[in-house]
């Protein structure tokens, strides 16, 4: 069997369902290639169920959901929950990021809420890139791929 071990992890980008902003999507992609990542960008506004046929058809590494809008602590919590409800996707690390709430300060009291939902992590606004850089390097590392076999979609 010959092995081929990609560069860096496949990346499932996206935003809420209700969130409408690309810049942070365009911000996201860059830096996350900027560390060898490849990334699959869905844009914004995206339902739930097109992330997770998307999620299907990938088999990303990890999906990283970015929020603008400041409803990220609803539609996040409502996606991770079906997300986990998948048999094939439940085990694909995750984590939000961005405008959770509108509350300011306060918004990280949404935290807990959209861990316990089922997110490995969450950063709220003012925390460092680097911290999605170390989520990402701390998730299993890209599966072996056997040269015959067919490769994932991408």
């Amino acid at each position: 069997m010959t092995s081929v071990l990609t560069r860096g992890r496949t990346v499932l980008l996206s935003t809420v369902s209700s969130d409408a902003h690309t810049w942070n999507l365009v911000y996201l992609q860059l830096l996350l290639e900027e560390h060898g990542h490849h990334v699959v960008n869905l844009g914004p506004c995206v339902p739930d169920e097109h992330l997770l046929t998307v999620a299907r058809a990938v088999r990303p590494d990890a999906i990283v959901i970015s929020s603008v809008n400041g409803h990220g602590h609803l539609d996040g919590a409502r996606l991770i929950r079906t997300l986990r409800d998948d048999a094939d996707l439940a085990a694909t690390p995750a984590v939000i990021g961005g405008k959770l709430g509108i509350d300011g300060e306060d918004d990280d009291r949404h935290v807990q809420a959209l861990l316990d939902a089922g997110f490995d992590a969450v950063v709220t606004e003012g925390t460092p890139a680097s911290a999605l850089a170390e989520f990402l390097a701390a998730t299993p590392p890209p599966r072996a791929v056997d040269a015959g076999a067919p490769a994932r979609a991408a």
